[in-house]
């Protein structure tokens, strides 16, 4: 539990103590939250995965081999790398509104005199509460920044669902699974089993139902913001 709360904290921190704020923020760092606990509880069933993994054979080298062969690449490290892509799906929206913050303050300061005369640069921000709010409605680059987060966060989450589909679940087969060890000194064809398959594919299903709570969520978001922002405008 230790570990999740350290990866909550500058999740938290970010998110309350920045000085800009946009549309749908509060959502996109919850989400993040939810991601980061889902993904710590679902890794559980898959600490003791080389221990799960039973050959009909005596010999724990051809056992062994036959893990390698079926699990050929690093589950829980791909679920903790697409996490990662998620978290510089949201923070990219965070450099951006930090950037219009900073940017505009010193465009102000310079043209605060002649503003009038030359018109000026249209500031797309607004002040509440003390806080800098993004208004998209003033700034259509602004908005192309913001769906461009959205639809990264979609496809990451795409990739992920694809992941878990195509690459984990595949994986958890009730049935035995051959393994050809033959081509391995001295050991033969064997059969092999995965225990505690129900427990794994639980925290598969908990992880698709993550990727399908952001992608519905980053696509409303995303079709609200297209109409909203740069229909009506």
């Amino acid at each position: 539990m230790a570990a999740i709360v350290t990866g909550l904290i500058p999740i938290l921190r970010t998110a309350v103590d920045s000085t800009a704020t946009y549309k749908g923020r509060t959502m996109w760092f919850g989400l993040l939250c939810i991601r980061l606990v889902t993904v710590f509880l679902a890794q559980f069933p898959w600490k003791s995965i080389s221990e799960d993994f039973h050959c009909n054979t005596s010999s724990p080298y051809c056992t062994k081999a036959c893990f390698n062969k079926h699990f050929d690449s690093s589950i829980v490290m791909a679920w903790h790398f697409i996490f990662i892509l998620l978290v510089l799906s949201v923070l990219l929206m965070e450099l951006f509104s930090s950037h219009l913050r900073s940017s505009f303050q010193k465009k102000k300061e310079r043209e605060i005199a002649s503003q009038s005369e030359q018109g000026g640069v249209t500031d797309p921000t607004v002040t509440i509460g003390g806080r800098m709010m993004i208004d998209l409605h003033k700034s259509k680059s602004s908005v192309m920044v913001y769906l461009f987060c959205v639809m990264l966060r979609i496809a990451v989450e795409l990739l992920f669902v694809y992941v878990l589909l195509s690459w984990v679940l595949p994986k958890l087969n009730e049935e035995p699974h051959i393994c050809e060890a033959h081509t391995f000194d001295g050991c033969s064809v064997q059969q092999c089993v995965v225990r505690g398959i129900a427990e794994k594919k639980m925290s598969v299903y908990a992880l698709l139902f993550a990727s399908a709570l952001v992608i519905i969520t980053s696509s409303l978001f995303c079709f609200y913001s297209v109409a909203h922002y740069l229909c009506d405008g």
